[in-house]
């Protein structure tokens, strides 16, 4: 029997996981999650097979919640099931400990498959990630500009090449408006730009706004 964990803040969403899981004997929906907090109270208290979880979700984003999970609790395995396509999180999410990666967009046909392949010990994500991640351990192989940013940069110029203002990102993040905005300085520095205009146009040129 497969015990899976839920993340997600939106409880409709979690409910067609839950449908989508209980058709099949060897699968059980053993607890369910809002935030990141209620994922490392749960995990604390109980044991489970598989957290199935969202990068956007209130207070503590699904990458942060990921680190400090696999500090407490490194055996459990991990599917990370998120509106945001490959391109903008899939790689991060790996490097931070998940074991697979799936967008709701392919959810209703891909799920229980990734939930087995990674529930088993193996690990999910497509074939174009698969690829990159294979090509940039090339030696001397320059990362785009983007790859240099720390997940927290990156979750920033995310939601900036958006449209979010500034404020808005530092009430999402519980930041003061000032942290934000160096942090875009740093962004744009590493970035090698002087201005959102020139953000936008990258973000759009390499496919990583939705």
């Amino acid at each position: 029997m497969i015990r899976i964990l839920i993340a997600d803040d939106h409880e409709m969403f979690r409910e067609g996981i839950k449908r989508i899981c209980e058709d099949v004997p060897d699968l059980i929906v053993a607890g369910e999650a809002g935030s990141g907090h209620e994922v490392l109270d749960k995990v604390a208290v109980e044991d489970y097979d598989l957290l199935v979880l969202d990068i956007a979700m209130p207070g503590m984003n699904g990458l942060d919640t990921l680190k400090q999970l696999k500090a407490v609790k490194p055996g459990l395995r991990v599917l990370v099931l998120s509106m945001y396509s490959e391109d903008e999180y899939a790689i991060r999410a790996i490097k931070a400990g998940a074991s697979g990666y799936l967008t709701k967009a392919r959810a209703s046909h891909d799920l229980l498959t990734a939930i087995k392949k990674v529930s088993a010990g193996g690990h999910y994500i497509n074939a174009s990630v698969a690829e990159k991640m294979l090509f940039d351990l090339k030696p001397g192989q320059e990362k785009p500009l983007h790859e240099t940013l720390s997940d927290r940069e990156y979750q920033i110029f995310a939601l900036i090449v958006k449209g979010e203002k500034i404020s808005e990102i530092a009430d999402e993040f519980n930041l003061s408006v000032k942290t934000v905005s160096t942090y875009k300085v740093r962004i744009l520095s590493k970035m090698e730009m002087k201005s959102t205009a020139e953000l936008v146009k990258y973000a759009l040129e390499h496919k990583l706004v939705l």
